[in-house]
């Protein structure tokens, strides 16, 4: 039987549902979720084998940044068409609660350049009506040449079956790119250090220095199977120290709770995390 392919862009504002669907079509948490912006910064691929057809799916960071320049911005404006040039067909996913008809026009108009196939999935459908989509359709089918539309609900998994499905029918006779085994091109330790970014958005809230990064200084598994991991939190600016350890450092510890939970869901063992915060070009604290 020939192996066939496919690619898959994910694009959409931040909060549209992107990492939650491409979670729920692989199966296993190779993105996080988060409703602060921006939570995915790097080109997180997904792999999927469905008998002979291999979907790689690109989870883009959010269009949100499109106009701004900063060094950051640049950086995930970057990963995001890297992730549009490599796919064959684009799904634009549309949180349908907070559907914005000049946003949705704009972003379109920026991706219909590339010439390829388009979806338009809107998601969160246990949110609105029934036919609540369906003016927004005729606006962007007169707009766009929109190859077909789906509503789903990624969180409540309503409609990603047959999303799937009608995906496979695109795809093409290729060689695969991963392995059966394969389901991200990120690893394990890339995902833990994701949960504790992810643990520092939820509990630092307003506070939250975007410009920090995680960097694992430890990852092995004991005699026991429990796994031990240690974990560097860089920053730049000697100010996060206290919002980050919090009162106490009742912040530091509930982030290395929250980070220590989440990981040890998503890889199904006991997890012993220690962090330590340190400040580039300055001594450990």
């Amino acid at each position: 039987m020939k192996k066939k392919l496919l690619k898959i862009s994910l694009v959409g504002k931040t909060n549209a549902g992107k990492s939650s669907l491409i979670n729920n079509i692989i199966g296993e948490t190779v993105s996080i979720t988060n409703k602060k912006i921006n939570t995915t910064e790097e080109l997180i691929e997904g792999i999927k084998n469905i008998e002979d057809n291999q979907l790689i799916f690109y989870d883009t960071p959010g269009l949100n940044f499109a106009k701004d320049v900063n060094k950051k911005n640049k950086k995930l404006k970057k990963n995001l068409w890297e992730g549009l040039n490599k796919s064959d067909l684009i799904i634009y996913i549309i949180d349908i609660s907070k559907y914005n008809q000049k946003e949705s026009l704009n972003y379109l108009d920026k991706i219909k350049e590339l010439k390829k196939q388009i979806i338009v999935v809107f998601n969160k459908n246990d949110l609105k009506e029934k036919n609540f989509a369906l003016p927004i359709i005729k606006t962007l089918s007169n707009s766009f040449k929109i190859d077909s539309f789906f509503s789903i609900s990624a969180k409540y998994n309503l409609g990603v079956d047959y999303l799937t499905q009608y995906i496979l029918t695109k795809t093409y006779n290729a060689k695969w790119i991963y392995s059966n085994e394969e389901i991200s091109n990120k690893d394990d330790i890339f995902i833990t250090n994701e949960c504790t970014r992810n643990a520092i958005l939820n509990s630092l809230h307003k506070e939250i220095p975007y410009n920090i990064n995680i960097i694992n200084k430890k990852y092995k598994f004991l005699k026991n199977g429990h796994l031990k991991i240690r974990q560097n939190i860089e920053i730049n600016n000697s100010r996060y120290k206290k919002i980050i350890l919090g009162r106490n450092g009742d912040k530091i510890k509930e982030i290395r709770i929250n980070s220590q939970n989440n990981i040890s869901k998503i890889l199904k063992t006991k997890v012993h995390l220690y962090l330590t915060i340190t400040i580039l070009n300055a001594k450990e604290i």
